[in-house]
């Protein structure tokens, strides 16, 4: 079981390192080459984006996150999928993200309220069992004591005990 969960991330790194790399040595597939074509051939390179505006085909520029607004309005930009918008797409992956995140922190709130009440019935359990042998223990002692106190009466020992001052 140990084998696959260190398996598994690291298949996924390298196959993910090979993807990275083979598109970064790809250099014969450059964005601003595929200006007079559609937007689904230029959005078929990952690294490339499509304005409408201009028409153009853009590497992608990803040493800032958002493409700026003098490259290709946000309205106009499309990446990976012609049919949307970059701003929709922005839109539509912080919603599905903050929905996650609410889920995660309900499931979470749930879980640690769950666990307390389970504790608290746990405790409570535990209080009753203590509770019975408490009272079990008292019968005995009971039951000890009028059993020496039959003997005490039998052999006429029922009288004060001459120590009982000295203690």
């Amino acid at each position: 079981m140990m084998e696959i969960r260190i398996l598994l991330p690291a298949l996924l790194l390298v196959f993910g390192l090979g993807a990275v790399f083979a598109q970064s040595s790809a250099p014969d597939q450059v964005c601003e080459t595929k200006n007079g074509t559609s937007c689904e051939e230029c959005l078929r390179n990952v690294s490339c984006l499509w304005c409408i505006t201009t028409k153009s085909c853009v590497t992608y520029p990803v040493r800032t996150i958002l493409p700026p607004h003098s490259l290709c309005p946000l309205n106009d930009a499309r990446w990976g999928l012609c049919w949307m918008n970059f701003q929709t797409l922005i839109i539509t992956l912080a919603v599905i993200g903050g929905v996650i995140i609410i889920a995660l922190l309900v499931c979470l709130f749930c879980c640690c309220k769950c666990e307390n009440f389970g504790s608290k019935r746990f405790e409570a359990k535990m209080q009753r069992k203590s509770n019975n042998l408490r009272t079990k223990q008292e019968e005995r002692k009971a039951e000890m004591k009028q059993r020496h106190d039959d003997i005490r009466k039998k052999y006429g020992l029922s009288g004060q005990n001459p120590y009982s001052r000295f203690a």
